[in-house]
């Protein structure tokens, strides 16, 4: 796996909620020799497994009891703002997908039945994208501190000339 972060992980974090118990075995059977899988049936069983550890990527089911998936992604931005969300449903509703890039902020929208080949390079993929916003991250506020650092020392050489 190609990812520009100098701490490679062993497996991918990666959390799925759906309301379907039969899509979360599934995807939890397909997928667990490739990443670290974490499976909710509700938004707020979601937010406890976001709590709990250290997700990069979070797929979310559309149409769910409690919560829409784009009501749950849009409200985890702030308190969870670095993984990576990506929207599964097993319907075409266009609205759906504008509210998910809109409100939140996902990085994909995928359609049911998903193809176990293209979800794996979509995980991948979005662990990538989450390893170099991580890595920007860093390098800004190294960068901010240096900063700092230059403006007080040039400081201090102004104030004794």
């Amino acid at each position: 796996m190609k990812t520009s972060n100098k701490i490679q992980k062993s497996k991918i974090n990666v959390l799925y909620i759906d309301d379907e118990k039969e899509n979360l075995a599934s995807f939890k059977a397909t997928f667990r020799r490739f990443f670290t899988i974490h499976t909710a049936n509700s938004a707020k069983k979601g937010e406890e497994i976001l709590a709990k550890n250290d997700i990069e990527i979070v797929l979310t089911d559309q149409r769910m009891p409690e919560k829409t998936g784009v009501e749950f992604l849009e409200s985890i931005i702030k308190k969870y703002p670095d993984p990576i969300r990506i929207l599964v449903t097993g319907y075409s509703d266009i609205d759906a997908v504008i509210d998910a890039v809109n409100k939140g902020q996902i990085y994909k929208y995928i359609q049911k039945p998903w193809e176990t080949e293209y979800m794996k390079k979509l995980i991948n993929e979005s662990y990538e994208l989450y390893c170099l916003r991580k890595e920007s991250k860093e390098l800004t506020e190294t960068l901010l501190r240096v900063n700092s650092q230059i403006e007080f020392m040039l400081r201090q050489k102004l104030s004794a000339l």
